[in-house]
């Protein structure tokens, strides 16, 4: 049960959305330094080839955005983060509710006499 393709995945799944998450804190705490550039993280497409390969463990990586910069060379758009942020948020919920629900099952088993 734990060394699962599935578990495997929801594990790789938290791992880069807790990534993201700092990522996104880090971008909106720049929002006004020239020349920073937004970074992004990428991971989905990696993680579903992983699953299809029967392994599910995959690690996520950083690039920065190449949406346009402003007259300073910025380019976080606080709309985007924001709007990301709350994306990943819920995503990273769902992710460790599915994680939890064999945990809450195994001690539910243990419980019944």
């Amino acid at each position: 049960m734990l060394e699962s393709v599935t578990s495997s995945a929801l594990i790789s799944a938290l791992d880069g959305l807790a990534l993201r998450q700092r990522t996104i804190a880090n971008n909106i705490a720049n929002v006004n330094t020239p020349n920073y550039h937004a970074k992004r993280v990428l991971f989905e497409d990696a993680l579903a080839q992983s699953v299809q390969d029967g392994n599910g463990v995959t690690a996520a990586r950083t690039e920065s955005s190449l949406e346009p910069t402003k007259l300073n060379g910025n380019n976080v758009n606080l709309d985007t983060e924001t709007l990301s942020n709350i994306d990943t948020v819920l995503r990273y919920q769902f992710a460790t509710q599915a994680v939890e629900g064999p945990f809450k099952s195994m001690r539910t088993a243990l419980r019944t006499n």
